[in-house]
């Protein structure tokens, strides 16, 4: 850890934290757990994942022992609707995770990447991913995960270097990954508490606009088919991206790109 920069806090008492040296997927370990009835709390960290799981049947990649991967099992007493809201608050925590052991803060980009953006370029940081197990019209149980670049070598693969960063190049100085676990944890702990709270749901959403580098600025959406080119306006009650692409188009699902301004 930097000597100048503030320690992370311990997490909380609720989370039994298991640690693997390798898995294929830590989201399929916790799915496994949360079938067989474990409790919420259970975090499953690896050092290494040989088949992580991303966005839209994507995997996750990185170096041995240089990412934080990580899973939470937790059980949310919510609509299925409403499951989108347990990734904004993990996304919410991870930034804090970020300013408070690294001092750097990462922005959202839409739905659940955390990015820096840098020399006109739009850089990811970490991605996020959950997965449910369903019970009628509620959550049974959510396998949240993320992928946090945390201590990467010097240099990049190439296919990489111009879309990668990792907390310790944007420090400029190592970061401890035990640290950013704790601090996340600890953060998302909150975050959760507060989702339930009355007013909790309009005050998370209200954070992640915030927080959202995607709105205000031109993008690209590639669909099924289909490619939108727009300006992206708001992110909606239900997760979903508002881009005025000559009229204005609600995307539920999709990939973004930052385009820069004209």
């Amino acid at each position: 850890m930097v000597p100048d920069m503030p320690g992370a806090p311990e997490p909380r008492p609720r989370w039994d934290i298991r640690r693997l040296a390798e898995t294929d997927s830590t989201n399929r370990v916790v799915l496994d757990l949360a079938r067989a009835g474990e409790p919420e709390g259970v975090v499953v960290v690896a050092d290494h994942q040989t088949a992580g799981r991303g966005r839209l049947g994507r995997t996750w990649e990185a170096p041995p022992g240089s990412s934080l991967l990580v899973t939470v099992l937790l059980r949310p007493s919510i609509p299925v609707a409403d499951g989108h809201l347990v990734t904004i608050a993990a996304a919410l925590a991870a930034a804090d995770a970020c300013a408070a052991v690294a001092g750097i803060r990462p922005g959202l980009k839409w739905p659940n990447d955390l990015v820096v953006e840098r020399d006109g370029a739009t850089r990811k940081i970490a991605g996020l991913l959950a997965e449910s197990l369903v019970a009628g019209p509620t959550l049974d149980a959510v396998a949240l995960g993320m992928g946090l670049n945390v201590q990467w070598p010097a240099d990049l693969p190439d296919h990489l270097a111009g879309i990668a960063t990792a907390l310790n190049h944007e420090a400029g100085a190592d970061v401890d990954r035990d640290a950013v676990l704790a601090a996340w944890l600890d953060c998302l702990a909150d975050r959760y508490d507060r989702l339930t709270a009355p007013g909790g749901t309009d005050a998370l959403l209200a954070a992640y606009r915030v927080a959202c580098v995607t709105l205000g600025r031109p993008v690209r959406v590639d669909l099924a088919g289909e490619t939108l080119e727009g300006v992206a306006l708001e992110v909606t009650r239900e997760g979903h991206l508002v881009v005025d692409a000559g009229g204005r188009r609600t995307v539920t699902a999709g990939d973004v790109v930052h385009l820069r301004a004209a």
